[in-house]
């Protein structure tokens, strides 16, 4: 025969609390599965150090490239407003005199530049945050690649 234990039957308040407890343990070992789930991914796209610095120097790469065309047109740019400081220079005694189209130009010219600059300055925060997220995802591999030589070694 089987012995079932059946426990006193619990108010609303103990049920309640008894289900939040549950609740609460369940999301926490939800939250430690994710967490194994996101580690072993982890190990499985890195498997070695060389591996993580080669994906690194690449996502920096790629912001690299995209300031270096945006220097190119900010050098654009600047010639541009050489060619229409030139054209000013015909105004310098009388400036309200400049043609609208020539303010235009330069309004449009002045608006550019800090558009560029201010997606240099953009794209230098990317590189801060690449590699903040490549420090601590480092830092976790360290201790999963430990953790993986002292299982493998034993």
């Amino acid at each position: 025969t089987v012995k079932r234990v059946i426990g006193p039957s619990l108010t609303a308040e103990e049920r309640a609390a008894h289900e939040a407890r549950e609740k609460q343990a369940a999301e926490v070992r939800a939250r430690e599965a994710e967490e194994k789930r996101r580690d072993r991914a982890l190990l499985v796209r890195y498997p070695t150090r060389g591996m993580h610095d080669q994906e690194r120097a690449t996502a920096l790469a790629q912001i690299d490239a995209v300031i270096n065309a945006s220097s190119k047109r900010t050098a654009e740019l600047a010639d541009q407003r050489k060619a229409i400081n030139a054209e000013f220079e015909f105004y310098v005694k009388y400036p309200s005199r400049a043609p609208t189209s020539l303010k235009r130009r330069l309004e449009e010219n002045e608006s550019s530049v800090g558009v560029q600059k201010r997606f240099i300055a953009d794209q230098e925060q990317e590189k801060k945050r690449v590699n903040a997220r490549f420090d601590e995802e480092l830092a976790k591999l360290r201790e999963l690649w430990a953790l993986a030589a002292g299982t493998t070694k034993k």
